[in-house]
């Protein structure tokens, strides 16, 4: 009991506490989603339904009129070859800008942090223009490419490529190994909290995105999950106990790609102090 810090079970309680308040409206989401739909505003709050509709409910969102697996399998797609791109085009030019000597790296690298300072609004108009001149327009392609290339992802892991020692990298360049051979050897092996980091900030922010599929996707085939369930929710819109179960339905990919990266990450922390 003397080991006992105060000030460390006050700060516990109220993290704890916290940690409770945000969870509530997941919660209340996910009990929605497995009630009748006259239950799902009874007040006071039944956390546990005492009537469950679990199986009609979940049926509607992915057996129903909407083409909800479809919606699924477009976010899933577009959002697993966005992130596997964006993480080998961010890890490569964070290679390049920290351990490759060229003309102009400090002044292009700067120009690249500007560009991160425009807002995204400011150049959707000339992003339509240009796709629809590229023939990207209406096409999973698109959505690809506009989130292939990120200034974070570049910034973050060019940080972390900057942290590798450089005696390391010269006893490998001695041995004979060129840039690639040490980049796929060396530097992608010790930079892996930072690709785990990138990799679950990647997946969510395409994941969720709405903005880029309701500009430049017209073709209710070619909806992601997004827009598929904006369209449920104008069909259902008298139905929230279906809007919750296919919004639950929507979250789990994150949940899932949030535990497996969070492993990593603690994984590759670990790894790197033992190198270290």
């Amino acid at each position: 009991m003397a080991n006992l810090n105060p000030r460390k079970i006050i700060v516990t309680l109220l993290m704890s506490i916290l940690g409770i308040v945000f969870l509530l409206p997941l919660l209340w989401m996910i009990s929605a989603s497995l009630k009748p739909e006259a239950d799902v505003f009874r007040y006071p709050v039944e956390w546990v339904p005492t009537h469950w509709n679990i199986v009609q409910n979940y049926k509607a969102v992915w057996l129903g009129k909407s083409p909800f697996p479809l919606y699924y399998w477009n976010s899933l797609k577009i959002t697993v070859i966005t992130a596997c791109i964006s993480i080998l085009v961010s890890c490569m030019a964070g290679y390049g800008f920290s351990k490759i000597r060229f003309a102009g790296k400090s002044a292009l690298f700067i120009i690249l942090l500007c560009t991160y300072m425009i807002p995204h609004e400011a150049i959707l108009v000339p992003q339509f223009i240009f796709y629809r001149w590229l023939r990207l327009f209406d096409s999973h392609a698109g959505l690809i490419l506009l989130g292939s290339f990120s200034v974070l992802g570049t910034f973050l892991l060019r940080q972390f490529f900057l942290g590798l020692n450089n005696d390391l990298l010269e006893s490998a360049k001695i041995d004979g190994a060129g840039h690639w051979r040490i980049f796929i050897s060396i530097g992608i092996p010790l930079v892996r909290p930072a690709i785990a980091t990138y990799m679950i900030l990647r997946f969510i922010w395409t994941w969720n995105d709405y903005q880029n599929p309701l500009i430049f996707i017209r073709s209710p085939k070619l909806y992601t999950l997004q827009l598929g369930i904006r369209s449920f929710a104008d069909d259902n819109g008298q139905f929230y106990s279906l809007i919750m179960a296919g919004t639950v339905s929507a979250i789990i990919p994150l949940l899932i790609i949030f535990i497996i990266g969070q492993r990593h990450v603690i994984e590759g922390i670990s790894l790197g102090g033992v190198k270290g």
